[in-house]
């Protein structure tokens, strides 16, 4: 009996003291599915088969680190999946507790109590545990490891050498609606960090189309507080954050090279941004106001229909019309980006406004939109949730 596979690894766009959150999951006929951690560097699931028993969904979900939000917000989405079933859930620090002890939202759905696993060191071992995977297994990874080429700025921006460099020549880069084809033939997906999804969805088709010149590119990002995660920090508590706006990362934020890689692949070019993002009194939501330099003769209108264009047949991604602002609040909790362009005050340039959910188009929905992809489900299949409001 053939079967497919995949393995989902998932993190938040949190800015610091970064946890991973892995997905793993086992297609079948197959009937009943048993794990076992061996050792912190190597992972293996397994499975049995029992003609008595038949599954209620096709494949079936580890998720391993699932106490954080991206965790929470992925189990929520799977919920509505009609083929992805969660059997295993880890949570170093939550172990023996119910799901729905530690995140009451979801007492309605019908999951496993968290187990720990021992020893085991996600925030380092992460490209490792990968390297020890299966080839058979389909990857989808939303930790940073594999989203930048070059492993030499990979050290540079994130200050450790990459452990598994071999891996890095097959990576496929997870931005959906601009390589769903690269996607599809892919075993192994880097999902993009939640900024730099913000900040290529409206800029890949403007530079595709030479509408914008390659410099002068300034963004101004910000930020809910959930994409620092769930840890107990000084910083992220309640007087800290309430009634104020910081700036964080500025000229060193670990997204910046991921925007110019991807930026400068379309461009043909090397494109060099400004990017500051900043932390707002918000639970979650993420906005990108970027100012660009038009190319000559070209207008606001122009780069508005070429959005327009470019985006027509997707879901998720909503160019609105003209004069209207994208708000935060009306994509929350959903895998929708809405953007729109204004003409700036400045004689040839433009003010591009791009919002997403940080976590779910920012990283639980757009990992489940890839994973829909690599095993041949409609890439909407469990994302179809409208937005909160209010």
């Amino acid at each position: 009996m053939s079967t497919a596979s995949a393995f989902s690894s998932i993190q938040g766009c949190w800015f610091k003291g970064e946890r991973k959150i892995r997905v793993a999951d086992k297609r079948a006929k197959r009937l009943t599915l048993g794990s076992h951690v061996a050792s912190p560097s190597s992972m293996s699931f397994r499975v049995s088969a029992s003609s008595s028993v038949k599954p209620e969904k096709d494949i079936r979900i580890g998720l391993l680190g699932a106490s954080g939000y991206t965790g929470a917000e992925i189990v929520r989405l799977l919920a509505n999946h009609p083929h992805f079933q969660v059997t295993l859930m880890t949570a170093d620090r939550k172990a023996g507790q119910s799901m729905e002890s530690v995140f009451p939202h979801l007492r309605a759905q019908k999951l496993p109590t968290l187990v720990s696993v021992k020893d085991a060191d996600f925030s380092t071992v992460d490209a490792e545990i990968i390297k020890e995977l299966p080839t058979a297994l389909k990857i989808v990874d939303l930790s940073a490891d594999f989203r930048l080429r070059n492993i030499a700025e990979y050290e540079e921006w994130y200050g450790q050498p990459h452990k598994a460099v071999e891996l890095q020549k097959e990576v496929v880069y997870g931005l959906t609606e601009i390589l769903r084809e690269d996607i599809k033939k892919a075993r192994l997906v880097a999902n993009p960090g939640c900024y730099p999804t913000t900040i290529q969805l409206p800029l890949v088709p403007l530079l595709k189309a030479n509408l914008i010149k390659h410099e002068n590119i300034i963004i101004d990002a910000k930020s809910g507080v959930s994409g620092a995660g769930r840890g107990a920090k000084e910083a992220n508590l309640y007087s800290e954050i309430a009634e104020g706006i910081s700036s964080y990362g500025v000229t060193r934020h670990r997204h910046v090279p991921e925007i110019e890689q991807g930026l400068s692949d379309v461009a043909q070019s090397k494109v060099t941004v400004s990017f500051t993002p900043h932390l707002m009194p918000m639970i979650r939501g993420m906005q990108s106001t970027i100012y660009v330099e038009m190319a000559p003769g070209v207008r606001t209108e122009d780069l508005h229909q070429q959005l327009k264009t470019s985006y027509e047949d997707e879901e998720f991604v909503k160019v609105l019309d003209e004069g209207v602002v994208p708000r935060t609040h009306n994509v929350r909790g959903s895998n929708y980006c809405h953007m729109s362009v204004f003409p700036d005050r400045i004689p040839g340039r433009a003010i591009i406004i791009s919002v997403i959910d940080n976590l779910v188009k920012g990283a639980s929905g757009q990992a489940l939109q890839n994973l829909n992809i690599m095993l041949g489900y409609p890439e909407t299949t469990g994302l179809l949730h409208q937005p909160l409001f209010p």
